[in-house]
């Protein structure tokens, strides 16, 4: 069963895309330097398809991606609700997935995500923004994975 803490709408998260960010509880990863460490608690409110078709119902003419932040400890649940988004909204909605694990579980279909991050947080590589990050962000296509994990690099002035 997923948990959510909490939900925004950002533009950095998943490049090119007004995005519903809902973050997961209960990561397994326990990566130093977390930058969300209370996610790490078994917390929130239950994650469920009404939950998830009322944030449709209230952001769907506001955005064109739902990324779930986290829900490494449930990764077929995560790809349900990834499901969900495509089917409830006709494709008009991409999905995303923010996990921590070094690899795409088995169990998962990278046909049922449009954007996918896969890696823990290394303080000594740094996140997405950084040169040396060991973090990668996909967009994923005819499922096959185009690395764009360079579109998060900043650009000297």
């Amino acid at each position: 069963m997923l948990r959510f803490v909490n939900y925004n709408i950002v533009f950095q998260e998943v490049p090119g895309e007004v995005t519903l960010a809902i973050n997961l509880s209960n990561c397994p990863n326990r990566c130093r330097g977390c930058h969300s460490p209370y996610l790490q608690q078994d917390i929130g409110a239950i994650l469920d398809l009404e939950v998830l078709a009322g944030l449709l119902q209230k952001y769907g003419d506001a955005i064109t991606c739902v990324c779930f932040m986290g829900g490494d400890a449930s990764p077929c649940e995560v790809e349900h609700f990834a499901l969900f988004v495509r089917n409830a909204s006709e494709g008009r909605i991409k999905t995303g997935w923010y996990s921590g694990k070094e690899a795409f579980p088995d169990c998962c279909s990278l046909r049922n995500f449009d954007y996918l991050k896969l890696g823990p947080y290394l303080e000594q590589s740094g996140g997405l923004g950084c040169a040396t990050t060991n973090q990668r962000f996909y967009h994923i296509v005819d499922g096959e994975r185009i690395d764009m994990t360079g579109s998060f690099l900043k650009k000297e002035r």
